[in-house]
């Protein structure tokens, strides 16, 4: 886990080494443990370095081939590398260090782009053939790992972080606001994982792909991994539960090497909970230490999870450190946040998330792992049983239905009637959408400015019409998630919370067999009506406390956001709406949202996500977009 930043520039220019040097500073965070260059002619790469396999010098980045030819420059963790090494070392190739990233080096030498299939792990690395003067780059199957990428007249630039290509390009100045992605996150609250960024000419490398550039301009892209061609090779299982909790015990035994402290982050959930059960069933087997895990305890009454927590506790020992930041705390730490970032956020539990490891880092825990990509794969949010339920009123499964939604209200009082309505009107108004004329009426409409709406009318305007997902089965729709709207949003936070501390974050459900094994199934592997993610529940059967197994609420780390803009954030975001940057940013009618926050502390409304939204905005204009290479305090 590092950060780098490679420049490639046209025949007869050569990159600007001092420009080079101030960008790859800026990813001192994602590597404090080393800093190098390596430049030749048109090429030239800063690495940092956070060091996790093999300590020692010998393995420094970037790393060039015995023979000279290949330079590499890798950030993320290849797990499966021991194994990859026996086999290499049978195709007669050497080795003088114990880590993942000579085994990469050779791998590509070896077989090429073949290699990357091979690859178990999150990577964006790029390779320079110093004899064919051509520079391969590629990046992961769900894209764990970051890789930006400005391609124009001057050369190809890529690196980790949007800063860096920022402070490559005259301090920053070239690359702007985006106005159509701050439009479409203004207005429809949208991050995906389109290839734009918030900074015009900057763009982000999709996952499962790789790029092949030469000093001619050339820049080629292709997709190496593709969801569907994944499972449409995968063999049907004899018994998925069984399979599945081996193939995950597995996962989580490769995630855990390293020659650093790992640790784990436990929200008591059924996530994290069999991680960390896994975690400890490993370390009993090797006769080492404890898991030591760090929690977020909700401060509200109603999101408790300390029973499930101590439960877990008491059945895997592990040594749980609790972090607990208030709202000043989190609100304080917003505008370094946001620097990190690059971009905005989704909601402030991601701010509680880098607490979280701020923590571990602070324990001498350089590695953590957690549950991200479970809800995505396995079916874990509510918002699922709405689309399964669609499908089947549309196939005419009219009892099986009601006797889901039945056990759906009798779980969760209260909340099955917004799914149950939304799945009977799904099955109606997806047929009238499709309608000659509908669907440009829809976009007509949303296009339309609000009377009275927060946002400034220019950017309602170029906002993308916000519909709802459109998607017609389960499957589609946990490949939304997975590919588009919700797991790459996640992604981005794990990576730059846990970069931001020095820390390497690792996701042992988004190990790609585990992956192709889910949608290898049918939606009775996803949801049994009241409980998604019946997969995993009846692969953790008797290998985590019961009562986490069986529990229907999903919490996370939840925050009350609403209560504290009643209370401590009112005044600082008062302050906020009174700012010269709110005011000139020309994206809110600031009027209407000091109307809004009156309202919301009057409690005749709940506006806190949307003034979250108004609030780190604000301070992403001024910490990153005004000021994109001095590092906040």
């Amino acid at each position: 886990m590092c950060g780098f930043v490679a420049i490639l520039a046209r025949e007869g220019q050569t990159p600007d080494r001092a420009a080079l040097d101030a960008a790859a500073d800026l990813l001192a965070h994602r590597g404090p443990d080393d800093r190098s260059v390596h430049a030749e002619g048109p090429y030239a790469v800063g690495f940092r370095r956070l060091s996790i396999f093999d300590l020692s010098n010998a393995a420094r980045q970037p790393m060039a081939s015995a023979d000279g030819r290949h330079v590499l420059a890798f950030n993320g963790a290849i797990y499966n590398w021991v194994e990859l090494r026996s086999e290499l070392s049978a195709r007669g190739h050497a080795f003088v260090t114990q880590g993942d990233t000579e085994v990469l080096l050779a791998a590509w030498r070896e077989w090429g782009p073949a290699c990357l299939p091979r690859l178990n792990g999150m990577f964006a690395f790029v390779v320079w053939d110093r004899v064919e003067r051509r520079l391969f780059g590629a990046r992961d199957r769900f894209g764990v790992k970051p890789l930006f990428w400005v391609h124009d007249r001057a050369g190809l630039r890529v690196a980790s972080e949007i800063k860096a290509l920022r402070a490559l390009d005259a301090a920053g100045n070239a690359h702007g606001i985006d106005r159509d992605t701050l439009a479409d996150f203004a207005a429809n609250d949208r991050l995906d994982a389109r290839e734009e960024t918030f900074f015009t000419g900057i763009r982000r490398a999709p996952a499962g792909s790789y790029f092949i550039a030469d000093p001619t301009g050339r820049l080629d892209w292709h997709t190496w991994w593709s969801l569907d061609d994944a499972v449409a090779a995968r063999e049907a299982p004899a018994d998925p539960a069984e399979e599945f909790a081996a193939t995950f015990e597995d996962a989580v035994r490769l995630r855990m090497r390293g020659d650093v402290r790992v640790g784990v982050l436990l929200s008591g959930g059924l996530d994290s909970t069999s991680i960390v059960c896994a975690m400890a069933r490993s370390r009993a087997a090797s006769g080492g230490e404890v898991p030591h895990a760090f929690g977020f305890p909700s401060p509200e009454p109603d999101h408790d999870e300390s029973g499930a927590i101590d439960a877990t506790v008491a059945q895997t020992g592990a040594r749980l450190e609790r972090v607990r930041p208030g709202a000043h705390d989190l609100w304080d730490a917003l505008g370094r946040h946001l620097w990190h970032h690059d971009e905005p956020v989704y909601s402030i539990s991601s701010v509680v998330s880098e607490h979280l490891i701020a923590a571990a880092r602070r324990a001498d825990v350089k590695v953590l792992l957690n549950g991200q990509g479970a809800d995505e794969v396995l079916g874990g949010y509510p918002m699922y049983f709405s689309v399964h339920w669609s499908e089947q009123l549309r196939r005419g499964r009219f009892l099986r239905t009601w006797a889901e939604v039945r056990a759906f209200e009798r779980a969760q009082p209260g909340r099955s009637g917004p799914y149950a309505r939304t799945a009977l009107r799904d099955a109606v108004t997806r047929t009238i959408r499709a309608l000659p004329g509908i669907a440009a009426m829809s976009r007509r409409r949303a296009r339309a400015p609000l009377p009275g709406d927060w946002i400034a009318a220019d950017l309602r305007v170029r906002a993308e019409p916000f519909r709802p997902s459109g998607y017609d089965t389960l499957y589609c729709a946990l490949r939304g998630s997975l590919e588009r709207s919700d797991l790459p949003v996640y992604l981005r936070q794990e990576d730059r919370n846990a970069m931001a501390h020095g820390v390497e974050a690792r996701l042992p459900f988004l190990d790609h067999r585990l992956v192709t094994l889910a949608f290898a199934l049918g939606p009775e592997w996803k949801l049994a009506s009241p409980r998604g993610k019946r997969l995993l529940r009846e692969a953790m059967r008797g290998r985590i406390p019961e009562q986490v197994r069986t529990q229907v609420r999903k919490l996370g780390f939840p925050t009350p956001i609403d209560a504290w803009f009643r209370g401590p954030l009112y005044e600082p975001m008062r302050d906020v709406l009174a700012s010269r940057t709110v005011r000139e940013s020309g994206i809110w009618n600031v009027d209407q949202v000091v109307a809004a926050l009156e309202r919301h502390r009057a409690g005749s409304a709940s506006y806190g996500a949307r003034l979250f939204d108004v609030a780190q905005t604000a301070l992403w204009l001024e910490r990153v977009v005004g000021a994109p290479t001095p590092r906040p305090g």
